[in-house]
């Protein structure tokens, strides 16, 4: 009879080990596997990640550690809970940063707003709330937005009516609000929504960096790092993807440094001078002040806030919308009589009249509550800390809060968390319900709270406004619909749709 060879015998003493652990922890969603840590577990879920973190989140009671494989040092604390959201964002603000794995993982981003700490940060959030707070800004963004609107969109829509053709809504919203921010942020329109749907490499290199990114969070460093030096894989994408993006902005920026004494204060009366976000930067600061590098990574960090995020927004909403023909309804109703008519079939999509839609307003929160564009948040202590869940986090661990969860918790929202119901944020005086940025935290909370949360609003008003009021949307049958794996919650197939003209 053969001896037992130490192989075999090293693979039957696995195979114990696995079965046993498998008979601990059968009943429990998430196993820690010798060797392996809960890497499988995550790894077999990725497909439906959002809806397995709220899962486990769920059963721990708003909160778990993740533990990687052994000698990966790869360890994440998820939560869920208002509390500790309140303490990192807010309380305990000047501890938490996005500390380096996010700076590592989000290396694209440059030294914008979103990616950095400290000083440079409140250097970063100064002069863009200096900025923003500019009422000829906040004009010239709500006039893009409405050209853009009539040249662009209804056109599009339109032609898609007249044919016959389904449209993906998504890949439009992603176009227009593309142009939208490019024209915002650089003063160039790259011109992606048009009848033709043409294909431009810089929108579309920011849809392969979001995924790359993604994958980077839950992949230990090593190998994704691994990945970058070889030039393998989505490290290969993201890598080619970033060139074509930053030759976009820094062609951008040469041609707006070039023109930019000519452009602002020297124009003549019979024409309009141009004007962008990086012209009133360089203006308010000073000529010569801030270098292409600041100005490429601020323009980056706006750009996939600008696009990802409303674009995001609005497919989830008009999904939400196209589902619910009641709330679909209301809405019409509301612009029936709230917005003054326009020559034609339109509507007056002034700033004034758009704060009267209170309904509306609901069901865009209702959206951004169920599906937040960004569905996981990420920080870092700088100190050990106890947080409020009773919960020990050393220094320099990864903390991602999930909002795709916390929109989903019925400690936060109730038995009925799950339904989309725009009538939970209208009060019985018909006013907004203020919900705490802490429970509703689709626009962060704390001294990080989004600089474009109004200016957002007012988009994605105008654009729904515009549509619902001049087609019926249908959606088309026998699709799936599911959110995308990525750092923004994209849906995964689209949203396809056929239009019928309103003759309202």
């Amino acid at each position: 009879m053969a001896m037992v060879g130490f192989g075999e015998f090293l693979l039957a003493f696995l195979l114990f080990v696995l079965i046993y652990y498998w008979r601990l922890n059968r009943h429990a969603p998430i196993t820690n596997w010798p060797v392996l840590g809960m890497l499988p577990g995550l790894l077999l879920n990725l497909s439906i990640i959002f809806d397995y973190l709220t899962m486990l989140l769920k059963h721990h009671r708003g909160n778990f550690m993740f533990e990687g494989p052994w000698l990966s040092n790869m360890k994440i604390f998820f939560t869920s809970d208002p509390m500790n959201v309140q303490h990192i964002t807010s309380t305990k603000f000047e501890n938490y940063g996005k500390g380096d794995d996010f700076r590592e993982i989000f290396e694209v981003l440059g030294d914008g707003i979103f990616r950095s700490d400290s000083q440079l940060w409140k250097y970063n959030r100064s002069i863009l709330h200096s900025t923003f707070k500019q009422v000829s800004f906040q004009l010239f963004i709500h006039k893009t937005i409405n050209n853009k609107i009539e040249s662009c969109l209804l056109p599009f829509l339109d032609h898609a009516w007249k044919q016959g053709t389904e449209v993906d809504l998504q890949e439009a919203f992603q176009r227009l609000t593309f142009d939208v921010i490019c024209s915002t942020v650089l003063g160039f329109d790259p011109t992606c929504l048009s009848i033709d749907f043409p294909e431009v490499a810089c929108e579309k290199a920011f849809t392969e960096l979001e995924d790359a990114i993604f994958y980077r969070h839950f992949t230990p460093r090593c190998s994704w790092k691994l990945l970058q030096w070889l030039q393998l894989g989505k490290e290969k994408n993201l890598k080619e993807s970033q060139e074509i993006v930053d030759q976009m902005l820094y062609k951008e920026i040469a041609s707006m440094s070039k023109v930019q004494g000519e452009s602002i204060g020297n124009s003549t009366p019979e024409e309009e001078p141009r004007f962008s976000l990086l012209d009133v930067l360089i203006s308010e600061v000073g000529k010569g002040k801030l270098d292409d590098k600041f100005l490429r990574d601020t323009a980056i960090n706006l750009l996939a806030a600008g696009r990802d995020t409303i674009s995001a927004c609005l497919t989830w909403f008009f999904w939400l919308v196209a589902t619910h023909p009641s709330v679909e309804s209301k809405i019409l109703e509301e612009i029936h009589e709230k917005l003054p008519a326009r020559e034609g079939n339109g509507k007056d999509l002034g700033v004034e009249w758009l704060s009267q839609l209170t309904y509306l307003h609901a069901a865009i929160s209702e959206t951004l509550r169920l599906y937040p564009p960004v569905p996981l948040e990420h920080k870092c202590p700088l100190k050990s800390d106890m947080l409020p869940s009773g919960h020990w986090i050393k220094s320099n661990t990864m903390i991602l809060y999930s909002l795709y969860s916390m929109g989903r918790a019925e400690e936060i929202w109730g038995e009925d968390c799950l339904k989309f119901r725009p009538e939970r944020w209208i009060s019985n005086r018909g006013g907004i319900i203020h919900i705490p940025s802490y429970k509703f935290i689709a626009f962060n909370a704390g001294p990080r709270s989004c600089l474009g949360k109004a200016i957002s609003y007012t988009e994605i008003k105008m654009i729904a406004a515009a549509i619902l009021w001049n087609y019926r949307i249908q959606l088309v049958e026998g699709q799936a619909i599911s959110p995308r794996v990525s750092v923004v919650l994209h849906m995964k197939h689209g949203l396809k749709v056929t239009l019928t003209k309103r003759s309202i």
